[in-house]
Parts: C-alpha cells; sequence; structure tokens
C-alpha cells in the first residue's frame, strides 16, 4: 500500500472518530516564496505527519532511545546561524550541503572517568573544590564576556590563556575553564588548541591527531572540517591541527585576524578560549594577544619568580583585562595571594 494510501485510510479513520480535519487543499508558501496548491492527497499526508510525527527508520531506533540529551544538542557551527538544527546521533557525523563544498562537523564523547582521574573538572564533580575555584575565576570574565560589566570592552568574549613559561598549568587551566563555563546554562564555548608547538589538549579530551587551526589558515577548508563537539554542555572543539615551520607568520596573517572574527561573531553568547604558549618561551602568544580581550596569567606557585612574571605582563600590557591565577599554590600560599590582591 503505498504512503497516500495508507494516508488516506488513516484519513477515514480520524473522520469516523470526531477528528477535525483541515480543508480539501490550502495554499502554502515553497522556499522560492511562490505559491501553490497542495493536493488533497499531499495534504493528507502532511496533516498524518504532524499528528502521529513521522515514520522511524527501523535502524536508528534503538541508537535513539540511548542516546542521551547532550548528544542530541545541536552541532555549535555544522549548520548556518538561523537554521534549524537537526537531532544528531552519539558519533555520527552531520553533513552539511548548503556551500560548495560539504562540510562535516564531527561529535567526540570524552571519557569522563578519565577525564577526572587524571584531576580534570567533570559534569557530574559541580560540587568539588576545582569546580568552587572555577567558579571565582570564570565570572568576571563570564561578565566581561557577555557585556555584563559596568564598562563595555572590545572583544571581551575572545579570551587567552597563557603562563610566562613552559609547565605551569596553562593547558590544564584551559580545559578545565571551558568545561566549566560550557556547564553554564547560557554560555556556547569554542575550545581551540593554538599552541602550534606543544599542543596537550587533544591528548588531555582523548583525540587523535588531525587539521585543525593550522590547516584552517593555510588550506581551503572550513572551520566545520576540523570543529569537534564534545558531549559537555554546548562546549566545541578545535585542535591545533598539523605543525606548519611558519606556524609564528600564520598566526599573524589577515587569515588568522578573519577567522578569529568569524567565530566570535557567529553566535551572541559565544566564549572563545584559546590555549597559547608559553610568554616568554614563544613569539605565537605575543602575536595571538593582539586579537584578545581577555587574557588569563596562570603563574606557578614557588616556581615562576616575580621577574619573570612582570617579563609576562609587560608583553601583554596592551590588552584591556589581564586575570593572574595561582596554580598549584599551597593552603598558605593561596591565604595569601587573595589577601595581597
Amino acid at each position: 500500500m503505498s504512503l497516500v494510501e495508507r494516508a488516506a485510510e488513516r484519513l477515514e479513520e480520524l473522520r469516523r472518530s470526531g477528528e477535525r480535519m483541515p480543508d480539501d487543499s490550502v495554499t502554502t508558501t515553497t522556499n522560492s516564496h511562490a505559491q501553490r496548491k497542495v493536493s488533497t492527497a499531499e495534504r493528507v499526508a502532511q496533516e498524518i505527519a504532524r499528528r502521529t510525527g513521522p515514520p522511524a527508520e527501523p535502524a536508528h531506533d534503538a541508537a535513539l532511545a540511548r542516546a542521551g540529551a547532550a548528544d542530541r544538542l545541536a552541532l555549535d557551527g555544522g549548520l548556518d546561524a538561523g537554521r534549524r538544527r537537526e537531532p544528531i546521533l552519539p558519533g555520527a557525523t552531520l553533513q552539511n550541503t548548503s556551500g560548495e563544498h560539504a562540510a562535516r562537523t564531527r561529535i567526540h564523547s570524552v571519557d569522563f572517568a578519565r577525564l577526572a582521574a587524571h584531576g580534570y573538572l567533570t559534569p557530574d564533580a559541580s560540587g568539588s573544590r576545582l569546580a568552587n575555584e572555577l567558579r571565582v575565576i570564570k565570572r568576571p570574565l563570564i561578565n566581561n564576556a557577555l557585556g555584563k560589566s559596568a564598562a563595555a570592552l572590545k572583544n571581551a568574549n575572545r579570551i587567552l590563556i597563557t603562563s610566562a613559561v613552559p609547565g605551569e598549568g596553562k593547558s590544564f587551566l584551559s580545559t578545565n575553564l571551558a568545561i566549566s563555563i560550557a556547564m553554564e546554562r547560557d554560555s556556547t564555548v569554542l575550545l581551540v588548541e593554538a599552541d602550534p608547538i606543544r599542543p596537550a589538549l587533544s591528548r588531555v579530551l582523548g583525540l587523535p591527531l588531525g587539521r585543525g587551526l593550522m590547516n584552517l589558515l593555510h588550506e581551503d577548508i572550513k572551520v566545520e572540517d576540523v570543529l569537534v563537539r564534545l558531549n559537555i554542555g554546548r562546549l566545541s572543539f578545535i585542535p591545533s591541527g598539523t605543525q606548519h615551520e611558519h606556524a609564528t607568520e600564520l598566526l599573524a596573517s589577515a587569515a588568522m585576524e578573519q577567522l578569529i572574527d568569524q567565530l566570535a561573531t557567529r553566535y551572541p553568547d559565544r566564549v572563545l578560549i584559546f590555549d597559547g604558549p608559553p610568554l616568554l618561551a614563544a613569539p605565537e602568544a605575543r602575536v595571538l594577544a593582539r586579537y584578545m580581550g581577555q587574557i588569563v596569567l596562570v603563574v606557578e606557585a614557588g616556581k615562576t619568580t616575580h621577574n619573570t612574571a612582570r617579563q609576562a605582563l609587560a608583553s601583554i600590557e596592551s590588552c584591556p583585562v589581564v586575570l593572574p591565577v595561582l596554580n598549584k599554590a599551597s593552603a598558605r600560599e593561596e591565604r595569601m595571594y587573595y589577601y595581597a590582591g
């Protein structure tokens, strides 16, 4: 029996049960805004679909039932702003054929047990000490980014996480801060691995090496080709990508400036977090700082000297907001730090 015949049969059942049905023909508007008459058979099929829902494909029923709400969220960046976002299945990719080249956005399920074992924040640990410490750090950053502070700041939703020298914990803070902000109800977060020399975030999140930021800057590909949607709130990730011998020049290029503008303005509630290189170890961080509205400088307690910290701060003094964060501090050092601040 054809779809129309089944629809007609269902229509008769509804009529017998007293259901009120629409007129035999109505006027609709197509994508080209040209009006046309819809036949009775087509209208019946549409009405049946509206009342009973579209028939599910058997192969997807079980997988859809298992998919959690977070896994079925719309892909950040997978569709143009304003378009309806389609439900997706875990481990799937979303095909976007709106442009000349088809773009695919990956979905990656982070292993929360593995993340927690290495000391990182997870969505089920919102009451932990780490979660509370991150709330103190993120609140002023979010207020600035979303225009809730007393004074409006230019490019405030662009946040660079850096340190003076390697090993101070900037990547640890970048990951945790992104997760913490993504757990907010009104924030969309894009975490960008912007340390092309020593990328660490992909390994932390359990992602294989692949194309990313560097590829976007010198290849003819789209953001959706490298974007990874994570199963943490509204958090997406762009890896550093293939290492390039001219990484500094690429980060300082007009292509980088245009890319950041595109990423920062795509959604009004988006917060960009860049995990950058150490300021005194590589020139890339100082180049990135030019595009930022806020910078978080991670300082390791008991390791970074005052002189080193001063040099790092001097290299980013043009940024309107610089927030120093003391990492790996003992309880005594924490009391001294907050008292001095």
